[in-house]
């Protein structure tokens, strides 16, 4: 559902919600006169109704203030739910010996990227992202494969991970995005040649259980995450849903507030 679309049946449900604590409030009444005051005898439904609705419709301000102050709370009980995640799953998000990553493997800084290698949005954010790794020499970029498009993505993802362990992961990561076509086992296949592996090995590497246990542990990761598609960004406990247009200097940015200023979150 929609954020806006979301906001706005919250706030229908508010507004029921308080007609039907005012009626409640009548029933009581009704029921044991003098629990209320008295003024609640000349209130039936309808007038209730009629009240708010004059009310809201002479002031519609007040739904903009109730939309405003629903979605802080709501940002509010998202960041603080996914410190929590964070913090306790510190290990398996920024250190899982399962992922592999690029630039500084000591950096002070690890941004995590969740992706898709069949992701329209994942592949546009990829020069920003080999950008950030060639700018900032201090900086950290954990891959997590999360093929949520089906068994094409996820064969994808698995030839990645097996070409990591002849050492040629971040390789073979650009490669399924650069190189035109689906991406899939045929094209994981093809790319490993073309950079020189051993492909019966790939092969055999993309069936084992480390390989699986990767791509477990990031789905499990972006359930807790609350993820909602990719791509998405974590750095440090700072996050960036998909691929803004910005997104290079969003990611330095955020890069900049936690190199100054920590993690709320472990991290």
């Amino acid at each position: 559902m929609p954020l806006k679309t979301g906001l706005a049946a919250a706030l229908v449900a508010a507004v029921v919600a308080a007609l039907v604590a005012a009626a409640t409030i009548l029933v009581i009444w009704r029921a044991a006169p003098g629990v209320v005051d008295a003024p609640m005898a000349a209130l039936d439904e309808k007038r209730i109704v009629d009240i708010v609705h004059n009310y809201l419709t002479k002031n519609p301000e007040i739904l903009v203030e109730m939309t405003t102050e629903l979605e802080k709370r709501q940002q509010a009980d998202q960041a603080e739910q996914q410190e929590k995640v964070i913090s306790d799953n510190a290990d398996a998000i920024f250190r899982s010996p399962g992922a592999y990553s690029a630039g500084n493997p000591d950096g002070d800084v690890s941004v995590v990227e969740f992706f898709d290698y069949n992701c329209g949005f994942c592949r546009r954010a990829l020069p920003d992202v080999v950008k950030l790794i060639d700018n900032d020499d201090k900086v950290r970029v954990v891959f997590k494969e999360l093929p949520i498009f089906g068994e094409e993505s996820e064969d994808a993802a698995k030839g990645a991970l097996a070409a990591g362990k002849q050492g040629k992961y971040f390789e073979m990561h650009q490669k399924l995005y650069s190189e035109p076509g689906k991406a899939d086992k045929s094209k994981a296949l093809k790319i490993a040649q073309e950079l020189g592996l051993d492909v019966p090995q790939l092969e055999t590497d993309m069936a084992s259980p480390e390989v699986q246990q990767a791509l477990d542990e990031a789905r499990d990761l972006a359930q807790k995450l609350g993820l909602q598609g990719t791509p998405f960004y974590l750095i440090g406990d700072r996050s960036i849903p998909g691929a803004p247009d910005d997104l290079y200097d969003q990611l330095t940015t955020k890069v900049a507030e936690v190199r100054e200023k920590g993690c709320t979150a472990k991290c």
